[in-house]
């Protein structure tokens, strides 16, 4: 009878080791997900040589794989809801690492593009499946804001470590390593979920919602695809016009049978309750800001500072550091202060480290111009994702986590994509008209068309130039580069300050009882 107290003692002490090996991976299984999606950027002029391939048929190699995630996160979430959330976690993994093995056997652009797109079918399974399981392992517990928190710097850190990871294998290896390392990671990972992970499920007994994955698919994929698009056949182009308004009927369809559908894929009636809604525009805000930020300073570090693919990633480090640690801090403050508060101020930061960018320069010191910008966004991103995210699932129902945690993932992915659009649209017609202006009479009309699709190419083919005008056009091109640069940082500062903006008057304020 003595030994009674003691293991009541012990009982709390190993649930909390249970879920903090639940937690761990968790982690793991979307680090993967996330350092793939990373990962293959810094590949891009690899695949050019050894594939032959176009700057069309690059852009696919990445968009390939971002149009599948998108398409199939929310049918993926609603999936894990029925048939149960650990089990599409594990089959996602498994094809992941078999998949991620065929692509590294590919030897044509068309075969590596196509395992890209079947890699994000995989990665939507897993990715929105770890949010779900941390939410329901957490039940119940103090430490679920923490949890998220550190769900939330994971996501962060795989972002900075992907390009790191990719230079270091391509300076040793061929691109095929990129794939290869995925393999163990993903046979690491699938026992570790099965040993460490319980399984959770809705409790209602209802039929997978066909109709609304169905239109879900086709409305969020067709918008995604009109996104990534508009910047090179033109916004107003037939094609383009035409995705949007097949994606505005699918998704004007889908929230009409999903209010009348008795187990809807998603209850769009959430998108009424203002922590959900603003919660999610939020988290669209942040991480237009982020890949509209990585799009730009890619470039920077390797065509105007001349890092190599190793150095342009390290450089980003301190991003990745600064995440790691201010986003379990992120759930304690919002807590105390409220998610309104938390998160307004988290855009309001990011938008100031745009700012930032707005004044850099070529040759700006790193350590005192570059790393305190990177700190601040980083910062203001980590204050951002956990409370956000926490608000998202915080007012949805048990058995409905996993198309919750789906449609944060998604608006993710449509908030990033559009950034990356967004800011590509305006430095490929800015910087073109630039150019043109600077050096016009210099070259060749047909030399300067081409130079003029981005800064990238734009130094390519200053290294065919004669040295005499050769120093002249690149000074040229890194002005022309820099001057589209100011612009764009504006636009993503006033996006994180409308964000925020939003986030102050729609989340809550005050002490929370939970996150």
């Amino acid at each position: 009878m003595s030994q009674t107290p003691v293991r009541r003692a012990q009982a709390p002490s190993r649930r909390r080791g249970l879920r903090a090996a639940a937690l761990a991976a968790l982690c793991l299984a979307e680090l993967l997900v996330v350092i793939d999606n990373t990962i293959v950027n810094v590949a891009i002029p690899t695949f050019a040589r050894d594939l032959n391939a176009s700057t069309t048929g690059l852009q696919w190699i990445v968009d390939a794989y971002t149009l599948a995630f998108a398409c199939l996160l929310l049918p993926a979430g609603h999936l894990g809801d029925r048939i149960g959330r650990r089990r599409v976690l594990v089959i996602g993994l498994a094809a992941f690492g078999v998949v991620s093995g065929a692509t590294a056997l590919c030897t044509t652009l068309d075969a590596v593009t196509t395992c890209r797109a079947l890699l994000g079918i995989c990665a939507a399974l897993i990715y929105p499946a770890t949010l779900s399981l941390i939410m329901t392992t957490f039940e119940g517990s103090p430490r679920k804001g923490l949890a998220v928190g550190l769900w939330a710097a994971t996501s962060g850190l795989g972002i900075a470590l992907g390009p790191i990871l990719g230079g270091l294998l391509l300076e040793h290896f061929s691109w095929e390593s990129i794939f290869w390392v995925n393999v163990p990671l993903a046979l690491i990972t699938v026992p570790a979920v099965l040993v460490a992970v319980p399984e959770s499920r809705s409790s209602e007994k209802a039929r997978f919602d066909v109709v609304g994955a169905t239109l879900s698919a086709i409305g969020v994929g067709a918008l995604v695809w009109g996104i990534i698009e508009g910047p090179h056949r033109g916004w107003t182009s037939g094609a383009v016009t035409t995705a949007f308004i097949v994606g505005a009927i699918c998704v004007s369809a889908l929230v009409a049978w999903e209010l009348h559908w008795p187990h809807p894929l998603i209850d769009v009636r959430l998108f009424f309750r203002r922590e959900f809604s603003a919660g999610a525009v939020s988290i669209a805000a942040a991480f237009f800001a982020l890949f509209g930020f990585i799009f730009i300073i890619t470039q920077y570090f390797q065509d105007v500072r001349g890092y190599s693919a190793l150095m342009a990633g390290v450089a980003t480090l301190p991003f990745a550091i600064v995440m790691a640690v201010v986003s379990p801090i992120a759930s304690v403050l919002s807590r105390r202060l409220g998610p309104g508060w938390v998160v307004g101020a988290g855009l309001g930061i990011m938008g100031l480290g745009f700012w930032r960018v707005t004044v850099l320069e070529a040759d700006s010191a790193y350590w005192q111009m570059i790393v305190p910008a990177m700190v601040v966004m980083a910062a203001g991103l980590a204050l951002v994702q956990a409370p956000a995210t926490s608000a998202i699932m915080g007012v949805v129902r048990k058995d409905q986590v996993g198309a919750a945690s789906a449609m944060n993932d998604t608006t993710r992915e449509i908030g990033g994509t559009l950034g990356v659009a967004v800011l590509g649209s305006i430095v490929a017609s800015q910087f073109s008209d630039s150019l043109n202006s600077a050096v016009s009479g210099l070259m060749p009309q047909q030399a300067l068309d081409q130079a003029g699709n981005s800064i990238t190419a734009a130094m390519t083919v200053a290294k065919y130039m004669p040295e005499t005008v050769q120093g002249l056009f690149k000074e040229a091109a890194v002005n022309a580069f820099m001057d589209t640069v100011h612009q764009a940082g504006w636009v993503v500062a006033c996006v994180a300050w409308a964000g925020a903006l939003i986030a102050v008057i729609a989340l809550p304020r005050g002490r929370q009882s939970s996150v």
